[in-house]
């Protein structure tokens, strides 16, 4: 299991760095995956990136310095990675969450190999997952599986608009915890403004670990940046 892995599998279990205001600087735990992890008080970097450098770039007495556009955009330059959206990062430990009927869910059949434009739920999965799975319901909901960063299981769920305020996202969410093997933390990544679905993941038990930032591949940069 990489360092990554490991501060991810405690935070799932409650156990986070010391609030100290410090900075890890990790490398990637894969060749696809960079980003930055806010917890409490400390900040956690995972890139292939010199720790020297971010040490330089990142005041000590400043906590939101490397969620910050300075800094990311000096991180993009350097990797020549583009960062998507800051989002709130959520965790459903193993052995929680509400029960679950699975009934209403129907599999989709080889998610990757689907004809035409992909669901962009199922789009971005299929991008920046592996094992990805899809399920979808009769009332219009979409929920997909896979796993990212470091390896962890992660959940994604999608409500067509004329079903919201019904409840099924929530369900959704909740549903996912008997579609990844019982022994696995469930994360979920959600934007800050997205207050409803962030109701529907807290109602399914998913609890906010910290905040996270992912370098997403193309950024153009040059990747050589000092």
């Amino acid at each position: 299991m990489d360092a990554l892995a490991k501060i991810l599998e405690s935070a799932a279990q409650g156990g986070f760095p010391p609030a100290d205001g410090g900075l890890t600087v990790l490398p990637q735990p894969s060749p696809r995956d960079a980003g930055v992890l806010a917890l409490t008080g400390h900040t956690v970097v995972f890139a292939d990136v010199p720790p020297e450098w971010v040490r330089r770039r990142v005041p000590p007495d400043d906590l939101g310095a490397p969620m910050g556009p300075p800094f990311l955009g000096a991180l993009c330059d350097r990797t020549g990675r583009e960062a998507g959206g800051i989002d709130v990062l959520l965790v459903l430990p193993p052995g929680t969450g509400p029960a679950a009927q699975r009934e209403e869910l129907r599999e989709m059949r080889n998610p990757a190999g689907m004809s035409g434009p992909a669901h962009p739920r199922i789009a971005d999965a299929l991008a920046h997952r592996s094992q990805v799975r899809v399920w979808t319901t009769a009332g219009g909901g979409t929920l997909v599986t896979g796993t990212g960063v470091a390896g962890r299981w992660e959940v994604a769920v999608e409500v067509e608009a004329a079903a919201r305020g019904a409840g099924l996202g929530r369900a959704l969410a909740a549903a996912a915890r008997t579609l990844v093997p019982p022994h696995e933390a469930l994360w979920a990544q959600v934007a800050p403004g997205n207050a409803a679905s962030l109701r529907a993941f807290l109602a399914a038990g998913f609890v906010p670990v910290g905040a996270e930032v992912l370098l997403r591949p193309g950024g153009g940069g040059a990747g050589t940046a000092g």
